[in-house]
């Protein structure tokens, strides 16, 4: 009951200047689906958070930490909530090519503990973050989506540059071995096109923003196994290009061919299945995400390997 209690406090502060609402308001509406419709928390929080940004007439990106007292500041490797307003002190790594005209940018921040994706939306009206460049940055919300965690800057975000130059450590890990499965939702795949949103389409559905018209998109869930222990691996759109040779646009031809998508992914397979790799990147979730990989030996290193296991 404490944990909800500061949630509705965290809520009503975020919601002060703009509702009249009280804080045990809010607590018994978290209690009613914590406990009669057993909602999880989190969860139950993002439901009301959502329904009075409603009720407000507000986008989420004018919703303010809350607190009173400022964010906590943390390090990128200790986020593991979805939510949170926290800040945060580091340099961006890294710049990636947005996907979507509404992402004004998105890459990499680093400091001492790791590295955390970020992306910053056109609509936050933000000045532009440069590459090598270390950064205070306030009022960042937390994101999760398939246990990868990462950070949105939003209009009430503060961006000061620093002095210093910020550390980053390096939480990347190694793995290798023969990849013997690629799994199910691999190839040629669609993902929700709403600017805050990656998910995979099923059905043509997207889980939170129901059916819309998705985004082409490739990737890679593999199985890598050592002889001792398997590690899977992600490989996303421009190492699923490397990995396997076959291009995005010359995927969706396969598949408009074939009228059918999983084409693509019988083709990758074809190519990769049975060779032996070594995989580095970091780690979300039972994941290893490849920011690198090499290909280390004829396809019988991989069954010597695969033979090993099985004795």
């Amino acid at each position: 009951m404490a944990d909800l209690r500061q949630h509705a406090e965290d809520i009503h502060a975020q919601f002060a200047d703009t509702l009249d609402v009280s804080v045990e308001e809010i607590e018994e509406r978290l209690e009613t689906l914590v406990d009669e419709y057993k909602v999880p928390a989190e969860e139950a929080r993002r439901s009301i958070v959502s329904s009075y940004l409603d009720e407000a007439g507000m986008d989420r990106d004018e919703l303010g930490g809350g607190g009173g007292g400022g964010n906590e500041l943390v390090q990128a490797a200790d986020i593991d909530r979805d939510e949170q307003w926290v800040d945060l002190r580091v340099k961006l790594v890294d710049l990636w090519e947005p996907r979507s005209d509404a992402i004004s940018q998105v890459g990499l921040l680093g400091d001492e503990s790791g590295t955390i994706k970020f992306v910053s939306f056109q609509t936050s009206d933000l000045p532009k973050l440069e590459e090598g460049t270390s950064y205070s940055l306030g009022n960042v919300v937390t994101d999760e989506y398939e246990g990868r965690y990462s950070v949105k800057l939003n209009r009430t975000t503060s961006i000061q540059e620093l002095d210093e130059d910020v550390e980053v450590g390096d939480d990347s890990t190694e793995v290798e071995g023969a990849l013997i499965d690629v799994q199910r939702g691999s190839g040629l795949i669609k993902r929700c096109p709403e600017e805050d949103c990656t998910r995979v389409l099923q059905n043509g559905r997207c889980s939170e923003h129901g059916e819309v018209d998705g985004e082409f998109d490739l990737r890679i869930k593999a199985v890598l196994d050592d002889g001792e222990s398997v590690h899977e691996v992600i490989f996303d759109q421009e190492a699923t290009e490397e990995l396997t040779g076959v291009e995005l646009e010359e995927a969706k031809g396969m598949a408009m061919d074939a009228l059918d998508t999983s084409v693509v992914a019988d083709e990758m397979k074809a190519e990769i299945l049975g060779l032996y790799y070594r995989v580095r990147g970091p780690t979300f979730g039972r994941y290893v995400l490849a920011d690198e990989f090499e290909r280390l030996g004829p396809v019988d290193a991989g069954d010597a390997l695969i033979k090993a296991r099985s004795m």
